[in-house]
């Protein structure tokens, strides 16, 4: 066998195995879009008899404690917390807790929302490493909105503060700058009406406001951002929530919740000792710890997502914030993976370590080194090609040509049938997006995810677990926000 014999094995054998990974990974989504399907389809039916008027009606609705850790947050705040107050709900309260914020957060809640300090007691069920320094009250006649202020130190830190002073049965941890529908706490929380015994955790939907119009703390006419990086994220987070997570969930293995939108049972926080302040990706790694505080014990829980409830964010609109942001969801998910590792493959933690956690490994910890790799395969087949057809390499054939097509063209397609079928959910559900311009923008964004924004967001998670791994120092800057209702 002579070399060019030899390199010719090499490069079809890694071209066979990008086949068969894609093979594997593609496959897996199926299943996973046909149970998001049909736990879908299920939901719509059981939906028209959830009697959710009556619901908000019921005085012994389980209390709910809304926790929204502020850091910097001038620009969304007020209308942030107006939304919440708006919410239909029987029973609920707002904790506001600021985290040692260097702007005017504080000084416009306490203007918007005519707060006076009051000595309340914090409880220290949970550990918190800062210092209260304040609390507030309201005097425009509400008595469910309360403001925490503290030293800072960091989001889960201060999400812990706000499970001691959370007073009722469920908490609700939301993201600061996130706008919530009217009827998402009666949404999100009725699996715990339905299932009180199992159900620990529910998740609902995140959608991105940038280019829609607010109004009072209210998303009121919904429309598809016109630049291109918004609009691909749009497209990002259907496929995410509308496939991903509730795809996950109908297998009772689902491992994210999102930390700008997810309700949990108190007492199940204060038994794991709330959120984890040394990891970054503390919202999943809580909900790590909550199944495998389970496996331990021995209790049957259920951790759920409910498709209709929405909470409105905002999403980076320059590519360096989204890069920041990026590298530190992935360097959370390595965080997470490594420090749970002790669950993989073990069956006492049921799916969650005998199918979820090793998928999360091999297609989504290790995607971005696999399609970076893969692009730089393409480079060299592409580089060879080239030279076969100017004649350089003697007449040998180095590559297959159909091969190369073939990985490329599926891997392509794949991805943006995947995404039209989460848009075809959203358009036979809940027509957010109304109007074909808004439709075709969403199309050309499943497009243009293709070229360019994977391999840059490959780029950006691969460095992210590279950081996890070398264990460095993290540094995030700031992420900058235009405040909702403008155009993106």
């Amino acid at each position: 066998m002579t070399w060019v014999d030899g390199f010719t094995t090499i490069i079809e054998a890694v071209g066979w195995f990008f086949i068969a990974y894609s093979l594997l990974i593609n496959t897996s989504f199926l299943v996973l879009t046909f149970l998001a399907v049909t736990d879908f389809v299920g939901y719509r039916r059981r939906i028209e008899f959830a009697a959710y008027d009556e619901t908000f009606g019921e005085p012994l609705a389980r209390g709910v404690s809304v926790l929204m850790p502020a850091y910097n947050e001038e620009a969304t705040i007020v209308e942030s917390v107006r939304a919440m107050q708006a919410m239909r709900y029987p029973d609920f309260e707002i904790v506001v807790v600021d985290d040692g914020s260097k702007d005017d957060t504080v000084a416009r809640l306490v203007e918007a929302f005519d707060l006076i300090e009051m000595p309340l007691v914090v409880g220290d069920v949970v550990a918190s490493g800062s210092e209260v320094l304040g609390t507030y009250l309201s005097r425009q006649g509400s008595n469910n909105l309360v403001l925490v202020t503290k030293t800072n130190g960091g989001k889960a830190d201060a999400l812990n503060v706000g499970i001691n002073m959370a007073r009722k049965e469920l908490v609700c941890m939301v993201d600061a700058d996130s706008l919530l529908d009217p009827d998402s706490l009666l949404h999100v929380s009725r699996p715990f009406a339905d299932n009180p015994e199992q159900v620990v955790a529910a998740g609902g939907v995140i959608r991105i406001a940038n280019g829609s119009t607010v109004s009072k703390g209210r998303v009121t006419d919904v429309r598809m951002p016109r630049t291109w990086l918004s609009r691909v994220q749009v497209v990002e987070y259907l496929r995410a929530f509308m496939i991903g997570r509730a795809g996950w969930s109908a297998t009772g293995g689902l491992l994210i919740i999102s930390g700008a939108f997810g309700i949990f049972r108190r007492d199940v926080l204060q038994a794991v000792g709330g959120l984890a302040v040394d990891c970054i990706g503390e919202d999943a790694e809580l909900v790590v710890r909550i199944y495998r505080w389970m496996g331990d014990e021995g209790i049957d829980g259920k951790v759920v997502f409910v498709s209709e409830p929405v909470a409105w964010t905002e999403a980076p609109e320059e590519r360096a914030v989204l890069a920041r942001q990026r590298r530190r969801w992935h360097r959370g998910l390595a965080e997470i993976l490594g420090r749970h590792r002790g669950m993989l493959l073990r069956p006492k933690y049921g799916v969650i370590g005998m199918v979820t956690m090793p998928w999360f490994v091999l297609f989504e910890l290790l995607a971005p080194f696999l399609e970076l790799f893969g692009v730089a395969y393409f480079m060299v087949v592409m580089a060879l090609l080239g030279l076969e057809h100017a004649g350089w390499l003697g007449g040998h054939d180095l590559v297959d040509l159909w091969l190369v097509v073939l990985l490329l063209a599926a891997s392509i397609l794949y991805a943006f049938l995947l995404t039209l079928t989460a848009l075809l959910a959203e358009e036979m559900s809940y027509r957010r997006y109304r109007g074909a311009g808004d439709l075709m923008r969403a199309v050309r964004g499943a497009v243009e995810e293709n070229f360019g924004y994977r391999q840059l967001t490959a780029l950006w998670r691969a460095g992210g677990a590279v950081e996890a791994m070398r264990k460095s120092t993290p540094v995030w800057g700031e992420m900058k926000r235009r405040g909702f209702g403008g155009d993106a």
